[in-house]
C-alpha cells in the first residue's frame, strides 16, 4: 500500500499529521466524489475525522482533513 502524502492545505484545521494517518488507516467509511476520496474516520483519541485525497499511479495525496461535519457523518450510519 502507498504512504500518502499530506499537503499543508490538510493541516489548516490543525490536525496532526499522526492522527491524519490513524484516520485513514482505520477509516470507517470511504466515499468516492469523482476525482477524489471522503475517508472518515478516527484520530487516535476516537474522535471521527474527514479526509479528502487525492490517489495517482504513484501517490496518494491527502489535501484536507478536519473533524468530520454533520454532512458526511451521514455516510458513517
Amino acid at each position: 500500500m502507498l504512504t500518502p502524502e499530506i499537503l499543508p492545505s490538510a493541516r489548516k484545521h490543525g490536525i496532526s499529521d499522526a492522527d491524519m494517518m490513524h484516520a485513514f488507516r482505520n477509516r470507517i467509511r470511504e466515499l468516492r466524489l469523482e476525482e477524489k476520496f471522503l475517508v472518515v474516520g478516527p484520530d487516535s483519541n476516537g474522535n471521527l475525522l474527514e479526509l479528502i485525497y487525492r490517489l495517482s499511479e504513484e501517490s496518494i495525496v491527502i489535501f484536507h482533513a478536519m473533524k468530520v461535519r454533520p454532512k458526511h457523518l451521514r455516510i458513517v450510519k
